[in-house]
């Protein structure tokens, strides 16, 4: 009815990587799920306002492949096995925080992720990141530059208004802004992180942003 489009994570076309990932019967569940996107309309040529995209995420500490190539290879096996249609896949590395991180101290392999992704830093990448025209909320109203940003806590912040002290300076919120071009004049909070949505094609919340 009201046209929504459906984003939804699906790291694999097979249910071993996928459970291995997300847990036991995460794949079940979520086959079970687009089956029934697809029978309202989703995913389908026949009624393209109800747009069905995928994303993939690797299952380990290397970065994604091509998107084009991915997208064909997860069509062919949807459709053969399942029978399940979408739109397009979206192609997202893994960020170096939270769980991720958890995963990479514990496997000893965090200094070598942050290689990876520095040494794999395309400048090309840089125009299409999703923090120069895109912005996260949280609940509370709080402005974030991206979602991993957000995660993370590091909200956008005001220049001119102290809080508790001078040190510290406001989050700003919904609330302080007319429009979004009223952040304009804010930087882009940044931190090694970040150089997971530049290495490689590059990543963003529509997948990779260059060749």
């Amino acid at each position: 009815e009201n046209k929504v489009k459906v984003v939804a994570s699906l790291p694999c076309y097979g249910e071993t990587n996928v459970d291995a990932q997300r847990g036991r019967g995460v794949f079940e569940r979520s086959i079970a799920a687009l089956l029934k996107l697809n029978k309202a309309g989703y995913g389908s040529d026949k009624h393209p306002e109800l747009e069905l995209d995928l994303v993939y995420n690797p299952g380990g500490a290397f970065l994604p492949g091509p998107q084009s190539a991915l997208e064909v290879d997860y069509k062919r096996e949807l459709y053969q096995t399942y029978g399940i249609e979408f739109n397009n896949l979206l192609t997202i590395a893994n960020m170096p925080i939270k769980r991720f991180a958890d995963f990479l101290a514990k496997e000893g392999k965090m200094k070598e992720y942050m290689e990876l992704l520095v040494n794999s830093y395309n400048p090309s990448t840089v125009r299409g990141l999703m923090c120069l025209n895109t912005v996260s909320v949280g609940w509370t109203g709080a402005l974030y530059d991206c979602d991993f940003n957000q995660q993370l806590g590091m909200d956008i912040v005001g220049r001119g208004t102290i809080i508790d002290d001078e040190s510290r300076r406001k989050s700003l919120s919904v609330f302080d802004i007319r429009a979004l071009a009223d952040l304009d004049e804010y930087d882009v909070r940044t931190d090694n992180h970040c150089f997971g949505c530049t290495a490689g094609s590059g990543s963003s919340c529509s997948g990779a942003v260059a060749d």
